[in-house]
Parts: C-alpha cells; sequence; structure tokens
C-alpha cells in the first residue's frame, strides 16, 4: 500500500469528514472508495469508447431493420 499526501480546501476536508462519519468509515477509506469509483467510472467509458469505435453500423442497421414495429404493451408506453 503507498501513503499520499493530499492538499484539499477546508471545506472540502470538512465534508469528507462528516461524510465519512456519517458512513461509518475513515477519511482513508472514504476516499480510497471515491477515487476507486471515479477510476471505475473512467475506465468504464473508456471501454465503452472501445467497443463503440468496434461496431458494424451497417451490421446493426441490418438487425434493427429486422425488429417489427408494433404497439407497446400495455405500461411500457412511458
Amino acid at each position: 500500500m503507498s501513503a499520499l499526501s493530499l492538499r484539499l480546501p477546508d471545506s472540502i476536508h470538512r465534508h469528507i469528514k462528516a461524510i465519512a462519519q456519517k458512513e461509518g468509515v475513515s477519511i482513508n477509506q472514504f476516499i480510497s472508495s471515491a477515487v476507486s469509483e471515479k477510476i471505475s467510472a473512467i475506465m468504464t467509458e473508456e471501454y465503452l469508447e472501445q467497443r463503440a469505435n468496434r461496431a458494424d453500423k451497417e451490421e446493426f442497421r441490418k438487425i434493427i431493420d429486422q425488429v417489427t414495429s408494433r404497439p407497446p404493451i400495455a405500461g411500457d408506453e412511458l
């Protein structure tokens, strides 16, 4: 495990401290979890972008064109 010195504005530190306390975790655990969530979001976005770039739009259109048009099932209108 690595140590990281981090400078934060006092207001952000107060929010982190309050939320961590409310969640019943340490400030370190809260920050580690928040950073992990951000990393996951960025990696997911990159993965989806890579997948989208590999897509064959013409093949997609062929598949979509095979879907029959019909009214939605009751309750699915919205």
